[in-house]
């Protein structure tokens, strides 16, 4: 049987100041009413300026039958913000010779088709390969080796030319996982752990399938009209992998701003936009989205999957960062990220606004959701909801058994924020779900300051 809750308002107000630093600002005021507006149970963030944690916080509840307070060491599962770390472990490879971005795939799977030939290791971290989104045989309760779910694409014909276009795809990055394992001589997980994580002290972030215990984990929620415990996939997708807090994330962004994981070269060919077969820019990068937030350069990643969404924004230039995790997949996140950015953002006169195309979003098939402004309010379900016949994955693409059982229609949703560049065609169109943007309010408030370690 689902359990079914529902979170109002006063609870979170009143839980808000157990969880953060003391004193409400605009920006606790601001995430606390987009909660209420979405009826998320649990959010934590961390804002980041130069190198220093100006702002670390939690809201509402990690868990609500039990009363827990979300706070900014709650670990979520932080779904496509995890394709960073895997394209970082196969850019370690290259750093160390292991790897060359234009090998063809076929050169680490001598299994793979032949029409596979012509995609490269570059085509993967870019979502270019042609490959198709999700892997066929892959199913959220069946743990399945990665070669063996990469295998059941073998069959399938490519959805393009590798290079000529750019389309999301989740089996991209199962490859890539399967590469790093092959030439590592080890897992994938056990790599990034050994690369990345433990000597970043990173020691919250765990792949979602972990065995160990990992303490201040939150219940996932689905469905922001009714809320209902998230189900558990017992199956690892390389493509979304991984538990992880704010704080540890922050760490990582720390690391960003140095060579101590990845050189300065390797940082600026991640953050380079993907360049098409016709000359054109695709909107990504090497496991990050590209794009620009009212004439600022804004390096980033969202994710979702069934109880929770995550974004992870990074204003270069300005040295500002942004990472939000909640415990609800059935959320607008879009309006959260770019509502708490400009509360942070220096204001400096703009060229254009992205009222007037500075920045698009291509949502779900025949869902438009491009240049929006705020909107009045209208019911939960009208905002945020789909509808009941939607299948379970974001992208309408459902696993061949339902990841929906027992949870209902919102439970499996695979969602990807994609950004398409104003005036980009098809070729570009990166199916995802981050909708509309809302006005926040001006720069206010301070919160927990510490210098990142």
């Amino acid at each position: 049987m689902t359990s079914r809750y529902t979170l109002p308002l006063a609870v979170m107000l009143w839980l808000a100041p157990m969880s953060g630093a003391a004193q409400s600002d605009r920006t606790d005021e601001f995430i606390l009413a987009e909660m209420e507006r979405q009826n998320i149970p649990g959010l934590s963030l961390v804002v980041i300026r130069n190198g220093e944690i100006i702002k670390a916080r939690g809201y509402g509840l990690a868990n609500i039958e039990e009363r827990v307070p979300a706070t900014p060491t709650t670990v979520y599962k932080i779904a496509s913000v995890s394709k960073q770390f895997i394209a970082a472990g196969i850019m370690r490879l290259v750093q160390d010779s292991q790897i060359g971005l234009d090998d063809s795939i076929r050169e680490y799977l001598d299994d793979a088709p032949q029409s596979w030939s012509g995609i490269t290791i570059r085509h993967l971290l870019t979502h270019t390969s042609g490959l198709a989104r999700n892997p066929p045989g892959f199913d959220p309760f069946e743990v399945r080796p990665d070669a063996e779910l990469i295998a059941t694409a073998y069959g399938q014909p490519l959805r393009f030319v590798p290079g000529e276009k750019s389309e999301y795809s989740n089996l991209g990055y199962f490859v890539l996982a399967e590469v790093i394992t092959r030439v590592a001589g080890m897992s994938w997980t056990e790599y990034l752990s050994e690369t990345i994580f433990e000597p970043l002290g990173m020691a919250a972030t765990h792949p979602t399938n972990t065995t160990v215990a990992v303490p201040e984990r939150a219940q996932g929620y689905v469905d922001n009209d009714e809320l209902r415990d998230a189900p558990e996939w017992p199956a690892l997708r390389p493509s979304g992998a991984f538990l992880s807090n704010v704080l540890d994330l922050a760490k990582w962004d720390a690391a960003l701003y140095t060579d101590r994981i990845l050189t300065n070269a390797t940082r600026r060919q991640m953050w380079t936009p993907a360049t098409l077969a016709d000359g054109s820019a695709a909107p990504y990068g090497f496991g990050w989205m590209l794009t620009d937030f009212e004439n600022r350069k804004l390096v980033y990643h969202t994710g979702g999957m069934p109880g929770t969404r995550s974004a992870f924004a990074r204003f270069t230039d300005e040295a500002l960062s942004i990472i939000i995790l909640m415990n609800l997949d059935d959320v607008d996140i879009g309006s959260i990220m770019f509502g708490v950015s400009r509360l942070y953002l220096p204001v400096t006169p703009a060229v254009g606004t992205p009222d007037t195309a500075t920045i698009t979003f291509a949502a779900q098939p025949g869902e438009h959701l491009a240049n929006a402004t705020h909107r009045p309010a209208r019911s939960r379900r009208q905002r945020i909801g789909r509808s009941a016949g939607a299948s379970c994955a974001g992208d309408r693409h459902a696993p061949p058994r339902s990841a929906c059982r027992g949870a209902g229609s919102a439970a499996a949703r695979d969602v990807h924020a994609g950004p398409v560049a104003a005036g980009m065609g098809p070729r570009h169109a990166m199916a995802g779900g981050v909708p509309r943007r809302s006005e926040g309010p001006e720069l206010r408030g301070s919160g927990l300051v510490s210098r990142i370690r």
